[in-house]
């Protein structure tokens, strides 16, 4: 039998996760990392109005997660912004709400993903919690018969050599990968798949960052407070004005505000890297990878900004690349030796 392998990536703007394998195609969804607690694990809403969420049990409250926990919501929206996130019932309650929409009783092997600051300190922690049985509601579980927590960038690049067919010949290369999510900005140096640590971090300004400001500077040219930050997300990503208050608004006068965010992170970055020279390949993935490209080509004006299609989804597809080869391979021989000293 061929073992079921799965990735989730539990980012703080996004949950992102494999919903199926075929072949080469790596099938994804999402859903916003919003939970809402309940006390029971029924949700109330009319019949006429079913939407697409789970009620997750975690400790003693049932969480609503899903592709439409925007309707569950009212106007408090709690975002976990920091580094004990993964600790969070919130955290476990997006995690599972993943594991319920893959629709698999067992998972053999489950890839998640971690920010490269928090990596060394919280792998082995992260791992023991996603390996178990997980109620994802109704009576129902999932079993996960082995974790593994990797750098989230790590699987972008698994991604971007598997998408360009370079698994053989970036083993001898280096290369940055630079992935601006909601919460981090977190980049990876790495000699072939290798991670260089000392290289290699994350820091905390991300998309939610630039939201941030931008909300802020809306509210003071309206004169009231203004909290809609999926309007300005929506018009940073299309160029489409939001609409407030019945008309238009420019957003583009703030464009330049919102740069300087990415202004700042790179050039963070940029300390760290001590040989840009040797670099042959810099890679852009990410949900904010579109507002940070301006800058990320200012710091590496000499060399080429690779991207890859759906960058939001690049570290989980990567994670499920890994994932698989890790089974084919270490997985696949210990249970054949298994099944022969049982024989």
């Amino acid at each position: 039998m061929e073992l079921i392998v799965r990735a989730v990536d539990v980012g703080s703007g996004n949950t992102k996760f494999v919903t199926g394998v075929a072949g080469a195609d790596i099938r994804c969804a999402s859903f916003p990392s919003v939970a809402y607690p309940s006390s029971g694990e029924t949700p109330h809403w009319p019949a006429s109005e079913r939407r697409k969420t789970v009620c997750i049990p975690v400790g003693p409250l049932f969480y609503e997660v899903g592709p439409d926990v925007g309707l569950a919501a009212d106007t408090f929206r709690a975002k976990q912004l920091h580094d004990d996130y993964i600790d969070s019932p919130e955290y476990m309650a997006l995690l599972r709400g993943a594991l319920s929409l893959m629709k698999v009783p067992h998972i053999d092997l489950l890839i998640v993903g971690l920010p490269v600051a928090l990596f060394t300190l919280k792998k082995t922690a992260l791992e023991k919690a996603m390996t178990g049985s997980h109620p994802v509601g109704n009576g129902k579980t999932v079993t996960v018969a082995k974790a593994m927590a990797v750098a989230q960038p790590q699987g972008a690049l698994v991604h971007y050599a598997a998408e360009h067919e370079k698994m053989a010949s970036i083993g001898n290369e280096q290369s940055l990968v630079i992935d601006p999510g909601s919460r981090t900005f977190d980049w990876l140096v790495t000699r072939g798949m290798r991670l260089v640590q000392k290289q290699s971090n994350s820091i905390n300004r991300g998309m939610s960052d630039v939201l941030r400001l931008l909300a802020d500077e809306v509210s003071k040219d309206i004169g009231t407070p203004y909290r809609d930050y999926d309007a300005i997300d929506l018009a940073l990503r299309t160029g489409k004005a939001p609409v407030i208050f019945q008309k238009s608004y420019d957003m583009k006068k703030h464009l330049p505000l919102a740069e300087s965010v990415a202004q700042q992170a790179v050039s963070t970055m940029r300390q760290w890297i001590e040989t840009p020279e040797s670099l042959q390949n810099i890679i852009l993935v990410g949900g904010g990878a579109f507002l940070f490209k301006k800058a990320v080509k200012a710091a590496f004006p000499k060399h080429r900004i690779h991207e890859v299609k759906e960058p939001m989804f690049a570290n989980v597809r990567g994670f499920q690349v890994a994932g698989q080869n890790y089974a084919a391979t270490t997985l696949a021989t210990s249970r054949d030796r298994g099944a022969g000293e049982v024989a």
